[in-house]
């Protein structure tokens, strides 16, 4: 690669990267829609830039047509997905791309869903724009691993979080388990539940800790995920704090046919109940194809050693986000963060790929994704 080509692919990441920042802005507010930024340049200077708020509301290529004006005509749009050939909520962006008249699009990577996939692109191609695809796509795709799995399977995007110990526990033997992090390390656990649709836990952590499953980052500005409880016999107390917030998010309670019915009805006037199975526990199988159907792109699992276990078991899980404080309990028959039945062979644990860590104050941070059987 020359030179001149060189300066001209760094000058492309450049502003890409400006897209994606952009569209990182909008994390956990767009849901079922993906997160998407644009970027217009003209004369090797930004004109126009805008990202998407909120599923219902004008795209990224809206707000940024509109703040360049008509100085877009002639100019580069650089933007994190393909622009939309059909008329949803909004308008197609490919349409208002033309009429501006745009001379280069560069996106990041075409859009997820079959039904879409290159037409937006082919539309543009067809009224003379340039069209470029796959920069920076690595990073498009990862920013947007919520809306990818659900758009193509309909199904959420499972993340677990745990916190735990140097030796792998959640807890001591008694049950102690607040806190093992620090201040750092649990403030990202709230910044995680800012960015996912929806918490996941089992009823036994109701019943042992009774926690509210809020966000709770500085100056309110977090958004509180839909509340999860895993609950097959309806046990869960009908005066615990979940059942009784002052939230903009509601709570959703999976349960089983074998759960008594008037423990249901009595539920019912506080929560949503998802009756997902006959029993005795609720299927995870089936439990997640109907929460898919409520648009629920994403959930975060913050559950115990069984609830994790479950969901490691039925390989549910998408990615990893392992707290490590700098302690060591040291019991055996303190709890772990998975509980999925004995594996004979080290050669069938999962293993994860695409690792990242960082340091949290004192703590550790390790994240990360499962390599599937077959890839």
């Amino acid at each position: 690669m020359n030179t001149e080509s060189k300066n001209a692919e760094n000058t492309n990441i450049k502003y890409m990267k400006r897209a994606l920042e952009l569209a990182a802005l909008a994390k956990g507010r767009t849901s079922p829609n993906p997160l998407v930024g644009a970027v217009i340049v003209k004369n090797n200077e930004i004109i126009g830039s805008g990202y998407h708020h909120k599923a219902g509301t004008p795209h990224a290529e809206i707000h940024a047509l509109k703040a360049a004006g008509k100085a877009a005509r002639g100019a580069d749009l650089y933007v994190t997905l393909e622009p939309c050939n059909h008329t949803g909520r909004t308008p197609p962006c490919t349409e208002a791309i033309i009429k501006a008249g745009i001379k280069r699009v560069f996106s990041a990577v075409s859009d997820p869903n079959p039904l879409v996939a290159g037409k937006g692109l082919k539309r543009l191609q067809e009224a003379g724009i340039v069209v470029t695809t796959g920069l920076m796509e690595k990073e498009a795709r990862r920013l947007n691993e919520f809306f990818f799995k659900y758009i193509q399977t309909k199904l959420p995007f499972i993340g677990v979080k745990a916190a735990m110990t140097l030796d792998g526990k959640i807890a001591t033997v008694s049950g102690e388990s607040k806190w093992i992090t620090g201040d750092e390390a649990r403030l990202h656990g709230h910044r995680l539940r800012n960015t996912y649709d929806a918490i996941l836990v089992g009823v036994g952590t109701i019943i042992s800790d009774n926690p509210s499953l809020t966000c709770r980052l500085p100056n309110n500005t977090g958004r509180d995920p839909i509340r999860i409880i895993l609950d097959s016999k309806l046990s869960l107390p009908l005066d615990c704090k979940i059942l009784h917030l002052q939230s903009t998010t509601h709570t959703i309670i999976a349960t089983t046919g074998q759960a008594p019915a008037d423990k249901k009805k009595q539920l019912e006037k506080l929560a949503m109940v998802l009756t997902v199975n006959d029993g005795p526990k609720v299927d995870l199988a089936k439990l997640m194809p109907q929460l898919g159907k409520m648009d629920i792109t994403s959930i975060l699992v913050e559950g115990g050693s069984t609830v994790n276990g479950s969901f490691l078991h039925h390989n549910l899980i998408d990615k990893f986000h392992l707290y490590y404080a700098p302690k060591i309990i040291g019991n055996n028959l303190a709890p772990g963060p998975f509980n999925a039945g004995s594996r004979v062979q080290l050669a069938g644990a999962p293993r994860l790929e695409d690792i990242t860590i960082s340091r949290l104050a004192d703590d550790i941070l390790l994240e990360g994704y499962p390599i599937r059987k077959g890839e």
